[in-house]
Formats: structure tokens, sequence, C-alpha cells
């Protein structure tokens, strides 16, 4: 007999393939926003439209700006102003990103508990990922920051399954069947969203801690997957008790996984002010 994780996979991939459960799309103002980065006759002012449309978004894009990660000499008053010191694709990136949080919400509050939590897990992995990049790699942060915005979020067709068919109404099997399935779920959202390749790698790869790329550089799977781990540091969780040291993603982004005995500076305030500045 197959186990409920298998079954709840089957039943979901085929709700999917025959329309029938919808994967969640994008909001209006990250379709506009990323359409208007990609077009090459767009304007810095033409994305500060589109944002400024949305209260909301705004309000995010300037705290973004403003926060002690990003902030400049002087402080950023409008979205025009973001726009000219992080660059186009960096705000592209961070709205995209930051308006999937609408998305993260249901009507029960059983799943919608596991959504804000899984939203909140999202952030802390966002922002210690836009750290190690900044300081380890030459991937970029905001493209880190949206990987690990995205790692998980094949979560949500699961706990919309759930909510829906009145099924995994306790933790522990939704958290059971959550950790099997999601990673394939996720793979299949990123790519419905026309997300770049080295994204779309993100969910299936971040928890294949024996992943062999084949090349010394990291990649985004390797940054989220450092990142998630460092979020269970000092916390009771099966990760904690893997050896880290075995894990080659530390090696390919540079980092000795021994976090007490890390030479240099101590990122943890960063990392603190990374999370922070998106929620």
């Amino acid at each position: 007999m197959a186990n409920l994780d298998e079954v709840v996979l089957q039943e979901i991939t085929e709700l999917i393939d025959n329309d029938r459960l919808v994967l969640p799309t994008l909001p209006e103002v990250a379709l506009k926003a990323r359409d208007t980065a990609e077009d090459a006759n767009a304007s810095a002012k033409d994305l500060a439209n589109v944002i400024s449309n949305d209260a909301a978004m705004t309000a995010r894009i300037i705290k973004v700006a403003n926060s002690p990660i990003m902030r400049g000499a002087r402080e950023i008053e409008d979205v025009q102003m973001a726009i000219a010191r992080l660059g186009i694709t960096c705000i592209s990136n961070l709205v995209t990103g930051l308006a999937m949080e609408q998305m993260f919400q249901a009507t029960s509050d059983f799943i919608d508990k596991a959504m804000r939590n899984s939203w909140a897990h999202s952030t802390e992995v966002a922002g210690i990922a836009n750290v190690l990049a900044r300081h380890y790699t030459k991937l970029k942060p905001d493209q880190a920051t949206l990987a690990g915005l995205v790692h998980n979020i094949g979560i949500l067709p699961i706990l919309t399954y759930a909510e829906d068919s009145g099924k995994l109404n306790d933790h522990i099997t939704l958290q059971n069947v959550i950790e099997k399935i999601h990673p394939t779920i996720g793979v299949k959202i990123l790519e419905s969203w026309d997300f770049p390749k080295e994204l779309i790698a993100v969910p299936g790869h971040y928890l294949d801690f024996n992943r062999d790329t084949g090349v010394d550089r990291a990649d985004y799977a390797d940054i989220v997957m450092i990142a998630n781990l460092q979020t269970y540091i000092g916390k009771d969780h099966p990760y904690t008790a893997l050896d880290w040291q075995n894990i080659p993603a530390f090696g390919r982004v540079g980092l000795d996984p021994n976090v007490d005995d890390q030479e240099g500076e101590d990122l943890s305030d960063e990392m603190d002010a990374a999370m922070a500045m998106l929620r």
C-alpha cells in the first residue's frame, strides 16, 4: 500500500494536470513589474509607475531601500529613488518576492497558521541568503533573496489541497507530507511562472545535501540550502544532527560549517537586519 505522501502527491499532480487544482499565480503587481523590467524600452520611471499604483508595495520597497542592508547616505523618499539606488532588476526581484506574502493566507485557522509560519520561515531563509551571497559569492544578493522567498513555494498547493479536501488535518501528518513532496511541486510552480532556470532548481535541490554540481562555484540552491540549515541552529531539528562538514554546498560557498570557529566578521547582526527588512 502506498504511503500517504505518495497518494497525496499523485492526487495533487493529477489535479494540476487536469486543471482542477490551479497552481498559484503571481500577484498582478509582480507580473507587471517583471514585464516592465524585462522590456528593453522601459525606463525606471515606468517601473516606478507600476509599483506606485500599489500603496502597500510602495511602502514595502521604500522600507527595504532604507534598511541598514541597503541604505546609503541619503534617505529614500519614493520608489523612483529606490530604483535609482538599487537598479531595475533588483527592485523587480524584490517586488516579486514581497508580493508573494499575500498568497500565504487561508480561511481556516489551522491552514492559515501553517501558511503564515511558512512565509515567516521563507523571510528568514531569504535574509540569510542575501548576506551569504553578498559576502561569500559572486551571486546577486537580490536574486538570492528571491530564491529564499520561493524555496518552499510548493507548500501552497499542498495547504490548499488540505483545506479543500479536509485531509491532512493534523500537524504531524501535514508536515510529513509537506517535507516529502513540496520540492517537486515547487519546481512545477516556478516553471509555470517562467522563472530563470537557476531559481527553478532551488526547490528541487535545496534539501539534496549530497548534491554534486560538478563545479566549484556555488549556485542559488547552495545558498538557500545553507541559509535554511542556519535557521535551525540552536533548535531541536533533525538537520542539526547532520554532519555539515560532509555537505558539499558549504565548500562551494566557501563557508566553514563549524560556525563557532568561524573566522572574520560576525554576520549575525547583518542577517538579522536582512530578515527584518522583509517583514
